[in-house]
């Protein structure tokens, strides 16, 4: 009886989970995803907040702590589109997905499942898919005082995950991680099975936003999935999955907070959180805590007995500067707590993080750190590659990071989504700076459950990043239909939020409303960022029409609204190799020529301070979904989609490594520019 309760509970949470992510109550008998009705207002005072994640330390390995991989290949098997949870009710996750009698895929974890075969209805597919893989755990694992922990970097764009047929978690949201305690479904020393349904569905009130129909095909009828913002929805597991182990007591949250204070004084302020049902009252508990710089020298230390918060004060210290601001980027040290009891020698845990001191502040016309005022040259980017789709390539992020510095730029927004772990961590030590976007993308049909699923959002994305010198400010919205009046109660309510758990980071989005006084969002933002594609989506073809009408909708932002300004996007799509003289729309040179004449007003600009940066749109081509008006996805890369430069990549070489010698005194590279004549 316990087992049917069981699994009728399990049925009717994801019946409901899905039906309330596409906005429907019976997938199976939909026609159309319909659109809630329009309303000009709602009362957001009694909407949900989240409830605060608490751990998801990164898995990092220790004298107590072990971490597996469990990355590799895995099996999985496409569900029937018109039947999303067969699955569910057959129950195939209480059988190895063979034993189903469906085709089995071999499909590489971590990665989008979409490119990695030649299966356009796979690459297509709207719905749910079933992965599973078996893994060992070793018998000592299973000795008292010992937690096991199974971790997902990311799953797209929602997961059910079972252990031994046991269901062991579940998460919503996209690009972020979940963890759950899992020692109870495990077979310690011996064979144990993980399954996961993913299912890729948007809908109206998810984050980002899509819709689901039901359309007439030629063997029958189709299930499409639309949506309006331009990258290709790849859907899978993402990123790693992890095993691993903490002991009973264990640290299970850490929070950062740093300064760089007065005579080279850094501060680290720290807050911990123990996870422990039972601490023994009659044993003392302290905390060891150990900054070591690069060298793996102690700079710092401290024996501190209350475990929930303390301070540590570095002398010397190095602050964290980003590339090119100062001869040694990127600093970072290491971070080390280790929980002990008096009475013992040996630590009951010990864990290890890199962290880089600096301050940041902002005001009305200026972003600074360190007491000097940022200028952020950089780009939007997007996680895409080719094959690997959304998944995490460290050769492609190892690419990518070099690429920046070649470029010479300093800053990047993680358009439009939460970037990997991995990734966080290389912008650290590099000294990159980040602007974090949450996964809202051209967000519409303001309404209640949306906003606490926005806010969800937010708040997982600020609890996993917040420990990050790179990251400057959390953006909380892309092109959202802020002319809406509806809108301005909602991303008042939002930001109102998000600044209570921002971690002394400033707020900001990135606007393509037009004019600026219409729009209902950057009101509730520190600093205002706007898309702009003129001679492109504007005049386009029209080069002679850009320096003017950028340099006065720069002013406008900033007159109505008396924030910083910063340009999140322009550019032009751009064939590789095709070139034109005089420039043409779509060519390499067209592409050059409107950069150069940004350039030009974006240096008018930053004569009057507050304009603090500008991004290009976009780092590399990246696919979208198909149509018409994209030729084997979005062109506007300044690399191509497997990462060489296009000619623009190399004037906007000239220009940001120009702009940080000018305001920095930065070396320049020696082959920035080529000989050309001995002038003498």
């Amino acid at each position: 009886m316990c087992n049917l309760k069981r699994l009728w509970i399990v049925l009717v949470s994801a019946t409901l989970l899905y039906a309330n992510a596409i906005g429907i109550e019976e997938y199976e008998e939909v026609q159309q995803d319909k659109q809630m009705p329009a309303r000009r207002s709602y009362n957001y005072s009694n909407v949900v907040l989240p409830r605060s994640t608490v751990g998801l330390l990164y898995p990092r390995e220790s004298e107590t702590r072990e971490v597996r991989s469990l990355d590799g290949v895995w099996q999985l098997i496409k569900s029937n589109a018109s039947d999303p949870l067969q699955g569910i009710r057959e129950e195939w996750y209480k059988q190895t997905l063979r034993s189903t009698e469906h085709e089995i895929i071999l499909m590489p974890v971590p990665a989008s499942y979409n490119d990695v075969t030649v299966d356009q209805q796979l690459r297509d597919h709207v719905g749910t898919v079933w992965y599973e893989r078996n893994f060992f755990v070793p018998s000592y694992w299973s000795k008292d005082r010992v937690r096991t922990w199974l971790r997902f970097g990311s799953v797209h764009y929602q997961a059910v995950v079972w252990i031994n047929g046991q269901l062991a978690m579940r998460h919503t949201i996209g690009h972020l991680p979940f963890e759950e305690e899992v020692g109870r479904f495990i077979n310690y020393g011996n064979e144990n099975r993980i399954t996961v349904m993913v299912d890729n569905r948007l809908g109206n009130r998810s984050i980002p936003q899509g819709q689901v129909t039901k359309q007439p095909a030629d063997n029958g009828v189709a299930y499409v999935q639309s949506y309006t913002f331009d990258f290709f929805n790849y859907a899978g597991i993402h990123r790693s999955v992890h095993l691993y182990t903490t002991p009973e007591t264990y640290i299970k949250d850490v929070e950062l907070k740093t300064q760089i204070g007065n005579q080279e004084l850094g501060r680290i302020d720290y807050r911990l959180m123990i996870g422990n049902g039972s601490v023994s009252t009659i044993k003392t508990y302290y905390m060891l805590v150990q900054l070591r710089d690069r060298n793996n020298v102690v700079v710092a230390h401290q024996i501190n007995h209350n475990l929930q918060n303390g301070t540590l004060l570095v002398p010397k210290v190095k602050p964290w500067w980003p590339f090119l601001m100062h001869p040694l980027p990127g600093y970072m040290y290491t971070l080390e707590f280790q929980l002990k009891v008096d009475s013992e020698v040996a630590p009951l845990d010990v864990y290890r993080l890199p962290v880089g001191i600096r301050s940041l502040s902002w005001s009305n016309d200026s972003l600074t750190l360190n007491g000097k005022p940022l200028y952020l040259r950089g780009f939007g980017k997007h996680e895409d590659s080719d094959i690997r789709g959304k998944g995490l390539d460290n050769a492609v992020l190892m690419r990518d990071f070099n690429l920046l510095k070649w470029v010479g730029a300093n800053a990047y927004r993680t358009s439009h989504y939460p970037y990997s772990e991995e990734s966080m961590q290389f912008a650290d030590e590099h000294g990159i700076m980040i602007i974090d976007e949450c996964p809202s993308v051209n967000t519409d049909l303001f309404e209640p459950q949306l906003l606490e699923n926005h806010m969800s959002a937010l708040e997982q994305l600020i609890h996993r990043d917040r420990n990050h010198a790179s990251v400057i400010a959390w953006s909380i919205a892309n092109e959202p239909r802020t002319k809406k009046k509806s809108a301005e109660a909602y991303f008042g309510a939002l930001a109102n939020y998000t600044r209570s758990i921002a971690q002394g980071r400033p707020l900001t989005a990135a606007s393509n409303v037009d004019p600026p006084t219409a729009c209902m969002m950057s009101q509730f933002l520190d600093i205002t960022g706007f898309n702009r594609y003129n001679a492109w989506y504007h005049n386009p073809g029209r080069t002679d029409m850009i320096v003017h009408s950028m340099y006065d909708e720069a002013r406008k932002w900033h007159e109505h609204y008396k924030k910083p300004v910063i340009v999140f996007e322009y550019g032009a799509d751009t064939m590789e190799g095709y070139h034109s003289l005089p420039a043409y729309i779509w060519s390499e040179d067209y592409q050059t020529e409107l950069f150069s004449k940004h350039f030009q007003a974006f240096d008018k600009l930053r004569q009057l301070k507050w304009f603090i940066g500008e991004f290009v749109w976009n780092f590399a081509d990246f696919k979208t979904e198909q149509t018409y008006t994209r030729v084997g996805g979005n062109k506007k890369g300044v690399f191509t989609r497997n990462r060489q430069p296009k000619d623009a990549a190399h004037l906007l070489r000239q220009r940001y490594h120009a702009i940080a010698f000018k305001l920095d005194n930065a070396s320049l590279p020696a082959d920035l520019f080529k000989y050309i004549i001995d002038w003498n």
